[in-house]
């Protein structure tokens, strides 16, 4: 108290103007301190593990950099409530025990007043706590089978990889908020592919940014002097540019030590998302970059992961060019029905997808370890190919040490068109289900690649609730009811022959009045998936959209394998030949499919409705 007279006593012998400190406690063991009007000091004094912050997402972050023992151990961006509280998020403060913790946090702008900052609601409810609540309260829209985050934003599923029984997934992830910011590396795990579970974060910003998508893979013959079978993580540091960084990890994935020589790769233009693989053929580590804003991929050879060599470029002027490129996956599959193999490049391009905003493209060629060389047309041309024909379907990679030569891949379910508008708030983004990869042909000589349900997903499969078989259908709809329970999730499986008819309508529908139409034309040979009506639809005038995806059929006949999950439908036809993946938000669960034949009737040959186990 001394002091502070000490200095009124000064600053009045001087004759200046001085404003006591404004000082607030906000809860047990938390003291905080105005120091003006953008700006403010949040001491912790208490010993709890977590510090509660409340959230208002309408509002602009403020930069909290967090001090420990005085000095900047890391800075996070959270959008602090102003005038209501939507929810809140925890800081792990257990990683400081037993050091000093302050919280230096700048307002996203300024306040006319000291009064006017101490008004804000956060600051009485930013409270310790050694635990945190992440129990569902979203029920209506949260998936019941599908991946999602405990809490927060996710967006890239990154640095997948199998070992020793378990899949590992790692994902962009905010702790902090719903929106897109303080990117780490998320990660769960899972036995099954369909149960997982919420593992610690992985790794974390660091000096040289945060942390953006990459890959995994284990070094099973120590070529990079960390252990063997050590988990080698490579990811983009995204600070003021961006480079490439490494980590490593010897407890299979759930720690990473951040490798002190980083970054490994840097360019004179920005790259992001390396996707590295082992290839048997030339005995080195191979490496795609995605070369974003110059729309094409950089292949990179090493010997031991740490040193890279750049050997060539492949994309500009080819394929969709109208978005950003990202993150990029290359594999090799065999082709069905011959003894062929080809390489794959996925490529993400956000914006540009075939229906507006973000989606995964793909070419089909040849990689003799330094040049990725794309198959072309009859007419010399190496044309645009989509992996899903939904407007929901982005950042799609590959899990590395898959088992039995499997190619498994899973996505980003959202589009970055209103990915941080969605009816959600406790959680933002889901992923896709796990998809195997195939390579089939076409009579147009082309190679195409399909994605069927990973065979895991098939233990989701309950009872049958209802079915049709051997039915003629026409004009007049013919409907099958949807399980009541699990808020109406099921899977419907579909054959249906539609040579002599114009088009199949098939309509989910409700009480509410939602629909969502899907309708197959067997002449154009094309399925249209119609959401316009499904139901929420004006959170993003984007949203509201009609698909169309080429069937890949040529006799009219469609096999469908459709998953409907509280807040997705995944559509996939003829042994995943078409896939169409979109988000739709029903104001009640869908009640009842209908289907109908136009321009001629149509044979049903088997309609199944089958409920999905709780997991």
């Amino acid at each position: 108290m001394k002091k502070i007279t000490d200095r009124i006593k000064t600053a009045i012998l001087a004759g200046t103007t001085l404003i006591a400190p404004a000082i607030a406690f906000a809860g047990e063991g938390v003291e905080v301190n105005h120091l003006g009007v953008n700006n403010t000091l949040v001491r912790v004094t208490g010993d709890s593990n977590l510090l509660i912050l409340p959230v208002q997402e309408s509002i602009d972050d403020a930069r909290i950099n967090i001090l420990v023992d005085g000095k900047i151990a890391e800075t996070i961006y959270v959008r602090l409530a102003q005038s209501k509280t939507d929810f809140t998020v925890p800081f792990d403060l257990s990683r400081y025990k037993g050091h000093n913790v302050i919280l230096d946090i700048l307002a996203p702008h300024d306040r006319s007043s000291i009064r006017e900052a101490k008004d804000a609601v956060c600051w009485e409810g930013i409270h310790l706590a050694d635990s945190f609540d992440t129990s569902n309260r979203e029920t209506k829209y949260r998936p019941l089978f599908h991946h999602t985050p405990e809490y927060g934003w996710m967006n890239d599923p990154n640095g997948m990889f199998y070992k020793d029984g378990v899949w590992h997934l790692y994902y962009q992830y905010n702790p902090y908020g719903s929106k897109w910011q303080n990117m780490t590396w998320g990660h769960s795990s899972s036995a099954d592919l369909i149960n997982w579970k919420h593992e610690p974060i992985a790794i974390r910003p660091d000096g040289l940014g945060s942390v953006f998508s990459g890959s995994c893979t284990i070094d099973n013959d120590n070529t990079a002097g960390f252990g063997k079978d050590a988990v080698i993580a490579l990811f983009t540091s995204a600070g003021t540019s961006q480079m490439q960084s490494l980590a490593s990890s010897t407890d299979n994935g759930k720690t990473f030590s951040v490798y002190p020589g980083n970054p490994v790769i840097t360019l004179e233009s920005e790259a992001r998302d390396p996707n590295m693989f082992w290839n048997e053929d030339t005995k080195e580590w191979n490496l795609v970059l995605a070369h974003a804003l110059d729309h094409e991929m950089l292949f990179f050879t090493s010997p031991d992961l740490k040193n890279w060599t750049l050997q060539s470029a492949f994309g500009k002027g080819m394929g969709a060019q109208d978005g950003v490129w990202e993150c990029p996956d290359l594999f090799q599959l065999p082709v069905d029905g011959t003894d062929a193999k080809k390489w794959v490049l996925l490529c993400n391009l956000n914006p540009g997808g075939p229906f507006g905003g973000s989606a995964t493209q793909y070419f089909i060629g040849e990689f003799d370890g330094k040049k990725f060389t794309a198959d072309t047309d009859a007419n010399g041309n190496i044309p645009t190919k989509w992996m899903d024909y939904g407007k929901d379907h982005y950042a799609t990679v590959s899990w590395s040490n898959a088992p039995d030569n499997r190619r498994t891949v899973i996505g980003w379910m959202s589009n970055w068109q209103y990915a941080a508008d969605v009816p959600t708030s406790q959680y933002r983004s889901a992923n896709t289900l796990p998809r195997e990869m195939k390579l089939f042909t076409q009579p147009d000589g082309q190679i195409y690649l399909a994605s069927v349900p990973s065979p895991e997903i098939d233990a989701l499969r309950g009872k049958v609730v209802s079915s049709l078989s051997g039915k003629s259908i026409g004009k007049k709809p013919t409907a099958v009811s949807l399980p009541a329970t699990n808020s109406g999730a099921c899977e419907i499986t579909a054959n249906i022959d539609a040579k002599n008819a114009s088009s199949i309508v098939m309509t989910l529908a409700n009480k509410a009045g939602d629909k969502v139409v899907m309708t197959y034309n067997p002449k154009n040979h094309t399925m249209s998936f119609d959401r316009r009506e499904c139901g929420i639809i004006d959170f993003n005038e984007n949203f509201p959209a009609v698909t169309v995806s080429p069937t890949f059929e040529q006799n009219g006949k469609i096999s469908l394998r459709i998953f409907i999950d509280r807040s997705s439908i995944e559509l996939f036809g003829n042994d995943g030949n078409f896939v169409m993946t979109n988000l739709v938000f029903p104001n009640e669960p869908y009640s009842t499919l209908s289907l109908k034949s136009e321009g001629g009737n149509a044979k049903v040959e088997s309609v199944k409705v089958f409920s999905i186990k709780q997991q």
